[in-house]
């Protein structure tokens, strides 16, 4: 896959622009639907990844990339990924589109676009 174009609240990817938190699974890219996971907003002062979200856990390692570091994982999230033995990697989304640029095999990505 081709990321470029990236700034505050857009990417490209392999040519086709985006200006909402993605979801990366298996090659295919879907939008990110949040919704299950605003109920624990209040909790974060952000709408977190939770485990109600449809998480891409069919990899080897899940990117996660945290806007400008603002994105938090709920615990429940990290321990699931540990169950699975799926590594998860968390980052800057900046810093995770230079992850997934290198092309690392068995690799799906949760990115949040914004803050």
């Amino acid at each position: 896959m081709k990321f470029n174009g990236f700034s505050f609240g857009k990417l490209r990817v392999d040519g086709d622009e985006y200006d909402h938190d993605l979801v990366i699974d298996r090659g295919e890219v879907r939008k990110r639907d949040k919704r299950p996971s605003k109920k624990f907003r209040a909790l974060y002062g952000h709408t977190p990844l939770s485990l109600d979200e449809d998480i891409p856990w069919k990899c080897k390692r899940l990117v996660v990339g945290t806007g400008a570091g603002a994105l938090p994982i709920m615990d429940e999230v990290r321990r699931e990924a540990e169950r699975r033995h799926v590594e998860l990697i968390a980052l800057p989304t900046e810093k995770a589109l230079e992850f997934l640029a290198q092309g690392p095999g068995r690799t799906n990505a949760v990115l949040h676009l914004t803050c």
